[in-house]
């Protein structure tokens, strides 16, 4: 099923309730669905490792970020974040794309985590202090941290929302507010020591590479199924 194109001489703000509503029952069982699958596979590989692990280095930028207990607020809304884009896909062949790339960029970091595992180091922060954080350290056990895909999929689905937001041509305050929740998410991986800035850096190039990748690919399918010619070469 595809019900594109939509009606862009609506108000942005009805197409966006447009493409919510586009497969709603697949997006609501689907999504939940996935990022549960998601935590089996990274809890699996995180009590399963290869290889000896491997503690992260620190770096200058990791000194200059202080810890901050109020940022776990911004940690955990990447799983809201990430529900979003896949909310607003309008079609279902971008909803069977946009679940292979992520399953295949998560593979790939899965990947990388049973055959090098990292960790970040010992910071000395008082648990006692912070019982959230102390509740979050014993779910996300030390482990699984370069690439952190946390911020893969921050970034991952940071471009995607700014695809979604230029084709209903949101104003652009709200692409920039799109942006800056997801430097945030990234910004919190630093402030709540969950990860170091080597981590974030290689989860921000796996989130990127992955979204180009899977945009121009989408964009070939598309072109093949209504037939519309290639663009030329400059």
């Amino acid at each position: 099923m595809d019900t594109s194109p939509l009606i862009f001489s609506l108000p942005w703000r009805t197409q966006l309730l447009q493409r919510i509503g586009i497969l709603l029952p697949v997006k609501a069982l689907g999504v939940p669905g996935w990022i549960a699958t998601f935590f089996w596979g990274y809890f699996w590989v995180l009590r399963n490792p290869l290889a000896e692990l491997t503690i992260m280095p620190l770096t200058a930028l990791d000194r200059l970020v202080a810890f901050r207990p109020e940022a776990l607020v911004l940690y955990a809304s990447l799983w809201v974040y990430v529900s979003l884009a896949p909310a607003l896909l309008k079609s279902s062949r971008e909803l069977i794309s946009y679940g292979v790339a992520t399953l295949v960029m998560s593979l790939v970091g899965l990947g990388i985590f049973l055959l090098w595992p990292t960790a970040v180091p010992a910071f000395d922060i008082d648990l006692a202090q912070n019982p959230l954080f102390s509740a979050l350290q014993g779910i996300d056990l030390a482990g699984n941290a370069c690439p952190s895909l946390h911020v893969s999929f921050a970034i991952f689905s940071g471009i995607w929302l700014d695809r979604v937001l230029r084709e209903v041509r949101a104003p652009g305050l709200v692409r920039i507010l799109n942006w800056l929740w997801c430097a945030g998410i990234v910004y919190s991986t630093l402030a709540t020591r969950q990860h170091v800035a080597l981590d974030a850096i290689a989860g921000t190039v796996l989130g990127v590479v992955f979204a180009l990748l899977h945009l121009g690919a989408l964009r070939r399918i598309e072109r093949r199924a209504t037939g519309a010619p290639a663009p030329a070469a400059s």
